[in-house]
């Protein structure tokens, strides 16, 4: 999982607390503009190397200290497994997508462990959920995600839908986050379904 440099971490927050609850593995990259972010919407400053990191996002999301479902990996480690196609993982989320992270993707680029990534989840055939964050679009940007989606990623907009009566921004973002759940194949109870 990877979150970037777009507004709506809280997407990423309610995602990353969903699959550690549910007792999936999740390898987490964080772009530097994305801790950002963080610290401005959601009042979470992540500091210190790997191991303060990942101490502090384990208490953030409710987990103990010990739980080791949670990999944080400093998004510099071009070293990582995660860098190599022969290293098995089931898919990858970007939650928010910013539009540089998109391009930079959809180009094939690697500056970082996370557009890295991304590529190998690309050219692996695994499942790619990108999760953009951004409005208005402009033409670059749909034709990017146009040229994402035909490589095979699934674009998945934070756009939350309004049959369920929403009654709280909880609601809107469990929409959104149960979208990337239904579209990976997972099982949840974020949303009500449409019911006629």
């Amino acid at each position: 999982m990877g979150i970037t440099g777009a507004s709506g971490v809280v997407y990423a927050e309610c995602l990353l607390r969903e699959l550690l609850l549910g007792d999936h593995e999740v390898k987490l990259l964080i772009t530097d503009a994305a801790k950002s972010i963080m610290a401005h919407e959601l009042d979470f400053k992540l500091e210190g190397k790997r191991e303060e990191a990942q101490k502090q996002l384990r208490e953030w999301i409710g987990l103990d200290s010990a739980n080791e479902c949670l990999e944080y990996i400093e998004i510099s480690d071009l070293n990582s497994s995660i860098c190599s196609g022969s290293y098995k993982v089931d898919g990858m989320i970007i939650v928010p997508c910013s539009m540089a992270t998109l391009a930079a993707v959809k180009s094939g680029m690697s500056s970082n462990l996370l557009e890295r990534a991304a590529d190998v989840t690309l050219k692996e055939r695994r499942p790619l959920v990108v999760v953009p964050r951004e409005t208005p679009l402009n033409e670059i940007h749909l034709k990017n995600m146009l040229s994402l989606h035909r490589a095979g990623a699934f674009i998945v907009p934070a756009v939350p839908g309004f049959y369920h009566r929403p009654g709280s921004i909880d609601d809107l973002v469990c929409f959104v986050v149960g979208r990337v759940y239904d579209v990976l194949g997972l099982e949840h109870n974020l949303y009500r379904r449409w019911n006629t």
